[in-house]
């Protein structure tokens, strides 16, 4: 009886080295909790509200400032005003209001949202109240920021808000992805929304470089 007692401890000793050596060395790291999202700010600081109306607007003043407008673009065959520009200085009219439709029930950073001019139209034109992105412009070489998008369609609609590395916030184009990249990061495929000179005008385009920085101001 001892001796089976002794050749057990024996065989049963390598095992608990093994087991003791790999827990201490090599410990199995858990995945870590997801971040805790961040909601968005307005101007008075207070969160974004999916029921409000904002004007948004440039971090800077004078020549470099100016709020963002809902406006004809230059040779559109559409029916009502399309295009998504920005005053050319902070001083003149105020914004054309928005509001942030989010996937979720609040407006955090970094999460999909639809932006919709928020103002009173005729049904025709209640499609061209909604932001996307244009098709590639040939003589810009990028695509133009403009109206006629869908609500919760992924048809050149999605946006985030992102927080600047200046000052603000940054509008980041983000198309669905996961039919082309199911594990790609979902940033790897946004670009920056700037603005670039369209016939005297301040048109909101996708840039490689110099984004829009932003505020957000309640209405």
């Amino acid at each position: 009886m001892m001796k089976c007692l002794f050749f057990l401890c024996l065989c049963l000793f390598p095992i608990l080295v093994f087991s003791s050596t790999f827990t201490s060395q090599n410990p199995i790291n858990l995945p870590s909790e997801s971040p805790v999202p961040k909601p968005v700010l307005d101007t008075n600081g207070k969160e974004l509200n999916p029921n409000s109306s904002y004007v948004i607007t440039s971090t800077f003043w004078g020549a470099l400032g100016g709020d963002v407008y809902l406006g004809e673009s230059p040779n559109s065959d559409a029916p009502c005003p399309d295009g998504v520009f920005r005053y050319n200085s902070d001083v003149g009219p105020s914004g054309t209001p928005v509001r942030f439709i989010p996937l979720s029930t609040n407006i955090f950073e970094d999460q999909l949202l639809n932006i919709q001019f928020n103002i009173p139209t005729v049904k025709l034109c209640v499609s061209y109240t909604i932001w996307k992105v244009g098709n590639l412009n040939a003589y810009f070489r990028t695509m133009l920021l403009e109206t006629g998008g869908t609500i919760r369609q992924a048809d050149s609609s999605y946006f985030k808000i992102v927080k600047s590395s200046k000052f603000g916030y940054n509008l980041l184009y983000c198309p669905s992805t996961p039919f082309i990249c199911p594990l790609c990061p979902d940033d790897q495929f946004c670009a920056k929304v700037g603005v670039v000179p369209q016939n005297g005008k301040r048109r909101l385009a996708l840039v490689n470089e110099n984004p829009l920085d932003v505020y957000f101001k309640q209405v």
